[in-house]
Order: C-alpha cells, then sequence, then structure tokens
C-alpha cells in the first residue's frame, strides 16, 4: 500500500513538472525577448548613471531644478484637472440630457491620441496660425504655443476622462440610502455632499488622482510640442541631453530618477486601488433631468463648456487641413480664406528636389511597415504568454508582474537604453518596431487572456473525441471565439505604434521617420505650407487613431475595463 502511495505521489510530481515545463515554453519567446530588449538596456542605463565623473555642481544643480519642475506642473496639472472633471463627473453620474452618450465618449477620444495630434489640434485652434487669432486677433495674435498655460491646458484635455471614469463610476453605483438618510436627518444638499458623499469618494479621487499626476509626471510629447524645451521636465530634459549635448551619463541619471518616482507612484496606486471600498448596492443607475434652475445652469454651463474643450480642437484640425489662411506679408488681417486640398497633394511631392528630403507619404509608409511589424512581433509573444494566463498556476502568479515593468518605463526611458545598449545597431530602422513592441505587448496579451479563457473545454473535448486534429480543433473551435479579441489586439498595437513619439524620435532614422516624426518637423519649420501638411498628417493620424478606437470598442468583450 506504501509503495503504490508512492508511485501516485512520484506520478504525480512527473506530472506536475511536465505541466510546467510545457506551460514553460510558452513564456520562453517573450521572456527571451523582455530580457534582450527591457532589462538588458535598463542595466545599461544604471551603468552609465553610476559615472559619477560628469556629475558637477552644475549637473546636480540641472538635476534639481527640473526635478522640481516637474513635480511642479504635473502637481498644477492634476489640480486643473480635478477642477473639471469632478464637475464632469457630477454631471454623467447624476444627470441625464440630449447626447449624453456621445459626448461623454467624446471626452475619452484624447486619452487614446498621438500627442502630435493633440499638438496639432491645439495648434489649429489656438497657434499663430490658428482659428482663434486669424479671425479675431490677425494683427495682434495671442500667443499660446510656447507657453506653460498650453502644457497645463493640454495635461486637462488628456487626463479629464480619467476622473469622469473613476469618480463617476464611483458616483453612479454609490448606495443612494446612505445620502437619503443624511437628508432625513435635516441635511441640505451640501451637507450631505460634505459630510457624506466626499468622504465616500476620498478612495475614488486618490486613485483618480495618482493616476493622472503619473501621466502628467510622464508626460514628454505634450511639452515639447506645446510648451518647447524651455519647459524641461525629466524626459524632455532627458530629450535634449541626448540629442543636443550627447551627454549619455546624465540623461541615463535623469531615466534612472524617473523610473524611480513612476515605481513609487505605480506601487502606491495599486496600494490605494486595493484599499479602496465604496458602499455600492445593484441597482440600475439612478441619473434624472435637471429639474432646479440651478440644475439647468449647471447642465448647460457644463455641456458648453465640455464642447468648447473637447469638441473645438479635434474639429479645428481637420477643417484646418483644408482650409488656405494665409496672411500677406505686409499686413496680417488682409486674409485669403478658400477651401483646398493643396496640403493633401503636397504630401506626394517633393517639391525642394532634395535627395535628404523626405516626403511625407514615405513617413507615413514608415509608420505602416513599422505597425505591421509591431503587430506581428507582438501577436507571436503574447498570444503563448495569453494562452498559459488563461488557466493561471503558480508559474503564472510569478511571472504575470513582469509583463507589466515595460509599462512603467517611458518611451523615451526605453528609446534612451536601446541607444545605450544597441549603439552599433542604430543604423537599422527594425529597433523602433521592437521598441513598439515592449509598449504593445502587455496591452494585447491582456485582450487575448480573456478570449481564450472563456474558451469552454467541453467543446473542444468534443471536436477531438469526433477525431478532429489539433489543428482542426483550433480552426473549428478556438478560433471562432477568439477571433475578435485577436483583431481587436492587433488593433492595440498598430494604434500604438502608429501613434508612438518619444521612442520614435530618439531612434527613428533621419530617412525613414515615422509620421509623429515628421508632424513634428513640420510643425517646427516656418511656411504656411509646412504648417498645412502638419494638419493633413495630423488628421490621417488622427481618423486612423480613432476609427481604431471604435474598432476596439465594438469588439471588445463585454465587461472588459473603460480603458
Amino acid at each position: 500500500m506504501t509503495l503504490l502511495s508512492n508511485r501516485k505521489s512520484a506520478n504525480d510530481i512527473f506530472a506536475l513538472l511536465r505541466s510546467n515545463s510545457r506551460r514553460l515554453l510558452l513564456w520562453i519567446p517573450a521572456l527571451l525577448f523582455l530580457a534582450v530588449f527591457f532589462f538588458y538596456p535598463l542595466i545599461r542605463i544604471f551603468v552609465f548613471s553610476a559615472d559619477l565623473s560628469a556629475f558637477t555642481p552644475e549637473t546636480l544643480s540641472l538635476v534639481s531644478s527640473v526635478l522640481g519642475f516637474t513635480f511642479y506642473q504635473a502637481i498644477l496639472s492634476l489640480l486643473l484637472t480635478f477642477l473639471l472633471g469632478i464637475p464632469a463627473a457630477i454631471l454623467f453620474s447624476r444627470y441625464n440630457f440630449p447626447a449624453k452618450s456621445f459626448l461623454r465618449a467624446l471626452t475619452a477620444v484624447p486619452f487614446m491620441l498621438p500627442t502630435v495630434v493633440v499638438a496639432a489640434g491645439f495648434n489649429a485652434l489656438l497657434g499663430p496660425r490658428g482659428w482663434v487669432n486669424v479671425m479675431f486677433f490677425p494683427s495682434n495674435p495671442i500667443p499660446f504655443i510656447g507657453t506653460f498655460s498650453a502644457i497645463l491646458i493640454a495635461h486637462v484635455f488628456y487626463n479629464t476622462t480619467i476622473v469622469i471614469r473613476i469618480v463617476g463610476n464611483a458616483l453612479t453605483h454609490l448606495d443612494p440610502r446612505l445620502e437619503q438618510a443624511a437628508r432625513t436627518l435635516g441635511a441640505d444638499t451640501t451637507r450631505v455632499w460634505r459630510e457624506v458623499t466626499l468622504p465616500l469618494l476620498r478612495g475614488p479621487l486618490l486613485a483618480a488622482g495618482l493616476l493622472v499626476f503619473l501621466f502628467d509626471f510622464t508626460s514628454f510629447g505634450v511639452i515639447l510640442l506645446l510648451g518647447g524645451p524651455q519647459f524641461a521636465t525629466l524626459e524632455v530634459e532627458t530629450y535634449i541631453q541626448v540629442l543636443q549635448f550627447l551627454n549619455l551619463p546624465v540623461a541615463a541619471l535623469l531615466t534612472i530618477l524617473q523610473l524611480l518616482c513612476t515605481l513609487a507612484l505605480s506601487i502606491l496606486y495599486s496600494f490605494v486601488v486595493r484599499r479602496t471600498l465604496v458602499p455600492t448596492m445593484p441597482r440600475s443607475p439612478d441619473s434624472r433631468p435637471p429639474k432646479t434652475w440651478r440644475e439647468r445652469a449647471f447642465v448647460f454651463t457644463m455641456l458648453i463648456l465640455l464642447f468648447i474643450f473637447f469638441v473645438l480642437p479635434l474639429f479645428a484640425l481637420p477643417l484646418r487641413s483644408i482650409t488656405r489662411l494665409d496672411a500677406d506679408r505686409g499686413d496680417r488681417s488682409a486674409v485669403q480664406r478658400g477651401l483646398t486640398a493643396d496640403y493633401y497633394t503636397e504630401l506626394f511631392v517633393n517639391r525642394r528636389g532634395s535627395i535628404f528630403y523626405v516626403p511625407p507619404v514615405e513617413a507615413a509608409r514608415n509608420s505602416l511597415i513599422y505597425a505591421a511589424a509591431t503587430v506581428i512581433l507582438s501577436l507571436a509573444l503574447g498570444a503563448p504568454v495569453a494562452s498559459a494566463l488563461a488557466h493561471p498556476g503558480r508559474l503564472e502568479k510569478f511571472l504575470d508582474p513582469l509583463l507589466i515593468l515595460p509599462l512603467g518605463a517611458s518611451a523615451i526611458t526605453l528609446g534612451l537604453g536601446f541607444i545605450l545598449a544597441f549603439n552599433r545597431l542604430l543604423a537599422s530602422p527594425w529597433l523602433v518596431p521592437l521598441a513598439h513592441t515592449l509598449i504593445a505587448l502587455p496591452f494585447v496579451i491582456r485582450t487575448l487572456q480573456p478570449a481564450l479563457a472563456s474558451i469552454p473545454d467541453r467543446l473542444r473535448q468534443a471536436a477531438a473525441t469526433l477525431g478532429a486534429s489539433p489543428f482542426r480543433v483550433w480552426q473549428a473551435v478556438d478560433w471562432p471565439i477568439v477571433r475578435r479579441a485577436v483583431l481587436s489586439a492587433a488593433t492595440f498595437a498598430f494604434t500604438i505604434s502608429m501613434g508612438d513619439f518619444g521612442a520614435a524620435i530618439l531612434l527613428a532614422r533621419p530617412d525613414f521617420p515615422t509620421l509623429p516624426v515628421a508632424i513634428y518637423r513640420f510643425l517646427s519649420q516656418p511656411g504656411g505650407l509646412n504648417y498645412g501638411q502638419a494638419m493633413a498628417m495630423s488628421t490621417i493620424l488622427m481618423v486612423i487613431t480613432m476609427g481604431s478606437i471604435l474598432w476596439i470598442e465594438r469588439t471588445r468583450l463585454p465587461g472588459a475595463g473603460e480603458f
């Protein structure tokens, strides 16, 4: 009896080892990819940051100043985001009004747009050649681009949806009996909000605040494109030290500070999310039409504000790309207005006849090539891991956190790591899709995992019982179920690659730029034709991104998260 028991135990152990070995095989490609293209570049950054000989008192003063400004602009952006986001969250959670679903969805669009598109949108609306200055202040344009206000407004534009979704969701599902009890005891609306609602929302407010602060803290494209190098955060100064001064040790030190701050914020956010508990009860949302004149005034004011803030920049961009608004050299008030397709036709022309000039259509082609490579790589690496995570064991619980680590590193950090680790391969255009794959891989895995987990084993067993081969089982059972998730994951990877600016501006070869890099170059050059082409390219990128967002929303599984 003891011998049989020992044999059974040994068989169980061997079966467990065989199962873990098969599961480990699914992880090996992704783990090797992370080891070579994430951890090794990260180690190189740490090595360069340890070069203390490059750190003079002037350097340390610069680092201290940049770190202080990074925190300052992130805190101020957070406060302004709350100033708009909390009333908007109350609006969407408590009141019904026409086109509510459309406007709520519209507030989420900026969060997914590439930074160059957002910068181009505000440029088209408020820039020196934008609609506001051309129509109302042609002789004395109001300065906006290159100001600190532009950075703050763009951050609010980007991150307000986070507050709307997190705080609004908590408000919608808050147990109404708590507020009703307070009103029964004689509390007015202000006191109910101050003593009941606000304390219950402390956790969601803190979670939303940390997430908004994290995005503002790691902002790069918004600050470089709308503020300029004079507003140097950790990421912008890293970019300046790499490309302008070639001071890699200082850039590495800035990157390490960025990583440590990002890691601390991420850990704090995870802790807050785990500890946040809002009293809820199963019910349908109790939003209602506004009744009193104060409620109507609040709803009307917020609708006008949200329309101006979210619709006008998105609408100004495509309209500016098909409109000629060229002022005469002698008189800025004399403006030639008219619809034109010249800015789009010029995308295909090398008017300068220079061998060093890259037409915008070539940049678009490069972006499509990079995006296609990113889709192939991220699906090839992510599908096996998602299959293992569909039925996680101890091995998956240990390895799963490794997949999220690249999200804690910004695109500038990844770009600098690639420069330090693969400096001999910088002439290769394939470093860009490799960096994009690092960013896209976690999204691909998280999109595929629930779909693979939803496949019933009984269907596979039934198909195998009827004589189907493993490939036939996959073709007849698995693929019809996961097809939409695969397309959604591919769209995620495609969109991330098409819109990336941080990694591409460091890694893309001058003769092989991406579409966001080309937009940045054209916005930086004088001339109405360059400006118009930047607007046209930004419009194309915006249409691609918004189409991808709509496709992801249509194909994602029910019950998936907001973001």
